[in-house]
Order: C-alpha cells, then sequence, then structure tokens
C-alpha cells in the first residue's frame, strides 16, 4: 500500500509539473487548445483565486477553445493597439490585462476615485469590451502596504468597483463584470519605495468568453 500511495503521489507531481510546462510553453494558436481544464465561466469560477486561476479554469479546450483563442488573439490585439504601454497576455482561452502607471488604472494614496488619466485609458478599452460584447470581464483591485491591512483589503475592492461602474456608465453591462479586492496581497512592485505604491495601487482586468461563446464556438466546431 505504501508503495502504491508513493507511485501516486510522484504521478501526480510529474503531470502537474508537465501541464504547467505547457501552458508556460504554449503559443497562442496552442493556448487556445490548451488544457480541458473544466469549463465554466469566468465570474464566480475563480481557481487559485486571482485572474491567471480563472482564465485557465475557464477553458474548455479542443476544437472550441481554438475558435475561441482565435476571437481573444483578436481582442488582444486591439488591446496592445489602443493601450500600447500595457502588458496583454494570453492566458488559456483569455485576456490578461497588466497596466503600466502610464497606460492603466492606477489611484491616488488612500482613494478610490478614478484619476483623469485612468477614465481616459478606460474610455478605450470600453470600446473594445462593447465590440465583444460575449466576454466576461473579472476586475481585480490592489493596494500598496502602507495602512492597516484590513483596510486595505476594502479600499482595493471599492477600487475595483469604481472601474465597474465607470465601464458601466460607457456601456459595459454589469452583468458582465465580477470584482474582487485583494489589498496588499499581491504587489507587482517594490513597496519600499513611493514610486513602486503607486504603481501598485491599481486594478487589473480579465476577459474571458461568455456562455454564448463558448456555445457559438462548440457549434462551430461540429
Amino acid at each position: 500500500m505504501k508503495k502504491l500511495i508513493s507511485i501516486l503521489c510522484i504521478c501526480s507531481v510529474l503531470s502537474l509539473n508537465y501541464n504547467c510546462k505547457a501552458i508556460q510553453n504554449a503559443n497562442k494558436s496552442q493556448k487556445g487548445t490548451g488544457i480541458g481544464v473544466a469549463g465554466g465561466a469566468l465570474i464566480g469560477g475563480l481557481i487559485g483565486g486571482n485572474i491567471k486561476g480563472a482564465l485557465i479554469g475557464a477553458a474548455i479546450g479542443g476544437a472550441g477553445g481554438a475558435i475561441i483563442g482565435r476571437q481573444m488573439d483578436k481582442q488582444a490585439q486591439k488591446i496592445e493597439t489602443v493601450l500600447p504601454g500595457a502588458e496583454v497576455k494570453r492566458v488559456g482561452e483569455g485576456i490578461q490585462v497588466i497596466f503600466d502607471d502610464k497606460s492603466g488604472v492606477t489611484f491616488a494614496f488612500n482613494s478610490a476615485d478614478l484619476t483623469t488619466a485612468s477614465q481616459q485609458n478606460l474610455d478605450k478599452i470600453a470600446e473594445i469590451f462593447l465590440e465583444f460584447p460575449d466576454t466576461e470581464l473579472m476586475l481585480e483591485g490592489h493596494t500598496d502596504s502602507v495602512g492597516d491591512e484590513n483596510y486595505n483589503m476594502k479600499l482595493s475592492t471599492n477600487r475595483a468597483n469604481a472601474v465597474s461602474k465607470y465601464l458601466q456608465s460607457k456601456g459595459v453591462a454589469a452583468s458582465r463584470m465580477s470584482v474582487k479586492g485583494y489589498g496588499e496581497t499581491a504587489p507587482r512592485f517594490d513597496n519600499a519605495t513611493k514610486e513602486g505604491q503607486a504603481k501598485n495601487r491599481r486594478v487589473e482586468i480579465g476577459i474571458a468568453a461568455n456562455e454564448d461563446m463558448i456555445n457559438d464556438a462548440k457549434a462551430q466546431k461540429n
């Protein structure tokens, strides 16, 4: 029995390592046909508690996933065009948008109010969301590490909500969006510097196929 358990454990680790490498090494077309994790919508279907995990969890894989992947390639290219400073990643069959301090959605210290620059950037990306209506959007709010941890968690949620409300004012349906705050737990920059703190006061966006797009892709593959 001990030997059997050991073998199963080793196989599980090897399988996990293989799948992780497969995702890391996949090109855009391959990502569309990537690992068929249990399909599901981005909203309410978080795996790993963040955008990357949610996008991987929402993948349907196979020929249908390849069709979705091609649609996401087009959308990602448009986002890169209107926001050239943003980091636009294709993850699974979806898109993760990581802004920089110039093309991003950042906030003043202890504030959930959108800056003028943030509004201008959201105007640009909102037009693309309207052009591709069959997608769901995950909005992640973040803070720097200054202040109380619990307060920062609430502040990060308020920031994500501020982005959601602004996108709604531009015509993006509220039903397409979910919001989640991560407080100070997921910094991308060094919180030891003022510059790093400013960049960490941000919102990131995940984009995945909704049920209509998934059903259309499955129908096309047949």
